[in-house]
C-alpha cells in the first residue's frame, strides 16, 4: 500500500521536525480576498480599458491581446500602469490593505491556511517560510499564534539575520513587503536578487525539504533559477496543483526536483489536512518518559508486594487501553488483506510503538523480575492483542 501524496508529506513534516520550509505564492492568500497576481492582471486590463474609453468585457484577455498584440502579462501591465516604484506601492496598497469592509467580511485577513501554517510554526514543525507575496497575511497568523518571526525583505535585513537554528521561524519575503518602496514587480526586477538573498535561498534548497503552494513559477525568473541550481534533495519537495493542473514553468520544475505532486482544491483546506495529519501523528507519538517511568515503577511495586491481583489489574488495564487505541477508528494506519506494506511501513510502524511503549516498558519489568508466577499473564497479553480472524481486515 502506498501513501497519497498528502498524507507522505504530512508524515515527511512529522518524521523531521523542523527540517521543511514552505514556498507561498499568492495562491495562499486567494480565500482572504488577496487576489492573485492574474486577478490583478484582469482589473489592470479593466483600468486600461476605462482609460482609453473601451468596455473589455467579457473577457478581458481577449481584449488586451487584441489591443496590443501580445498575451497579457501582469509585470508588463503593472510597469505600463505605475512607471515608478513609488507608484507601484501604491497601487499594491489597494489591493492588499483591508477596508472598513473588508475587516467587517473578514476579507484581506488570516484566513484557514495562514493559521493551519502558524499551528505548524508554533509546534516547530516548520521554521522557514518563502513567499513571493507582499501581503502580511502570513506573519498577523504568525503573532496570532504567538509567534514572533524574523521577517526579512531585504539585502540589509538578511546580512543582520539570525542563523537559521536561532530563530524560531524566518518568513522571507523574497519579492518584498508592499509597505516597502524596493518591491519587485516588473520583469526586469524579478529577473535577478542580490547576492544576499541569492545565497539565503541556496542555503534554504539545499537543507530544508519544500512543500510549495499557491506559486504558478511564472514571472519569478530568480525565483526559479534558484531552485534549479540548487544542487543537493536532501528531502523530498512536495508541489501543490490546484485541481492538479501545472503551469509549464512548474511542470519543469517539478521534473527537475523530482517532486511529489499533490492535487488540492485549494490552500486553506491542503494545509488544515496537513496540520491536523502532523498533529494526529504527533499524538500518537512516544509516551512521556515521565508517565513510562511511573508505570514502571507501578509495576515493581506491585511484583515487590508479590500482589498477583495488582499486577493482573495494571496489565489488563493497561492491554485495554492499547486494544481501544488501535482497533477504534481514529488509529489511522489500516490495510487492505493482499496488499504489500511498500512505504506505509515506516509510518505504521512508528504508530504502533508509540502506541505499545508503555505497555511494553511494563511487560519487559515483569519479565526481568518475575520467577515464572506472570508466564501466563504475559502470553495472555499476547493473545489478547492478536486478531484470531485472518480473514478480515488485519492491522499490523
Amino acid at each position: 500500500m502506498k501513501l497519497d501524496p498528502l498524507e507522505s508529506a504530512a508524515f515527511a513534516v512529522y518524521q523531521n521536525k523542523g527540517a521543511y520550509a514552505l514556498l507561498l505564492g499568492s495562491g495562499t492568500s486567494r480565500s482572504a480576498g488577496i487576489p492573485t497576481g492574474w486577478d490583478i492582471v484582469l482589473d489592470l486590463i479593466r483600468r486600461l480599458a476605462e482609460i482609453k474609453g473601451e468596455e473589455a468585457e467579457p473577457d478581458p484577455e481577449t481584449w488586451y491581446r487584441e489591443v496590443s498584440g501580445e498575451p497579457a502579462a501582469y509585470n508588463v501591465l503593472v510597469e505600463a500602469l505605475a512607471r515608478t516604484q513609488d507608484e507601484r506601492s501604491s497601487l499594491l496598497r489597494a489591493f492588499i490593505e483591508p477596508s472598513p469592509e473588508d475587516r467587517e467580511d473578514n476579507r484581506k485577513a488570516p484566513q484557514l491556511a495562514h493559521r493551519a501554517i502558524s499551528r505548524l510554526v508554533a509546534a516547530g514543525f516548520v521554521r522557514i517560510i518563502v513567499t513571493t507575496n507582499f501581503d502580511p497575511l502570513i506573519e498577523h497568523a504568525l503573532e496570532e499564534a504567538g509567534v514572533v518571526p524574523d521577517v526579512l525583505s531585504t539585502p540589509d535585513q538578511i546580512r543582520g539575520a539570525r542563523p537559521f537554528h536561532q530563530a524560531k521561524c524566518v518568513v522571507l519575503k523574497v519579492n518584498g513587503d508592499y509597505t516597502d518602496l524596493r518591491i519587485r514587480n516588473t520583469e526586469a526586477e524579478l529577473a535577478a536578487y542580490e547576492d544576499e538573498i541569492n545565497l539565503y535561498l541556496d542555503r534554504v534548497f539545499d537543507e530544508f525539504g519544500l512543500i510549495v503552494c499557491g506559486w504558478s513559477a511564472d514571472y519569478d525568473v530568480a525565483l526559479r533559477d534558484a531552485l534549479l541550481r540548487a544542487p543537493s534533495r536532501r528531502y523530498t519537495t512536495y508541489w501543490t496543483a490546484r485541481g492538479g493542473h501545472l503551469r509549464e514553468s512548474a511542470r519543469r520544475l517539478v521534473e527537475h526536483r523530482r517532486a511529489e505532486v499533490i492535487t488540492i482544491d485549494d490552500a486553506d483546506r491542503f494545509f488544515a489536512q496537513l496540520a491536523d495529519k502532523v498533529e494526529s501523528l504527533e499524538s500518537l507519538s512516544v509516551a512521556h518518559p515521565v508517565s513510562v517511568a511511573a508505570a514502571v515503577a507501578m509495576t515493581k511495586r506491585s511484583l515487590e508486594r508479590r500482589s498477583l491481583i495488582q499486577t493482573h489489574d495494571l496489565v489488563t488495564n493497561e492491554v485495554e487501553d492499547v486494544r481501544r487505541t488501535l482497533m477504534g477508528a481514529d488509529f489511522p494506519v489500516t490495510i487492505s488483506q493482499g496488499e504489500t506494506f511498500g512505504q506505509v511501513w515506516q509510518t505504521q510502524l512508528s504508530a504502533y510503538n508509540a502506541v505499545i511503549e508503555r505497555l511494553l516498558n511494563i511487560l519487559a519489568t515483569i519479565a526481568y523480575f518475575d520467577e515464572g508466577e506472570m508466564s501466563n499473564l504475559i502470553s495472555g497479553v499476547i493473545e489478547r492483542l492478536v486478531p484470531r480472524d485472518r480473514d478480515r481486515r488485519t492491522r499490523f
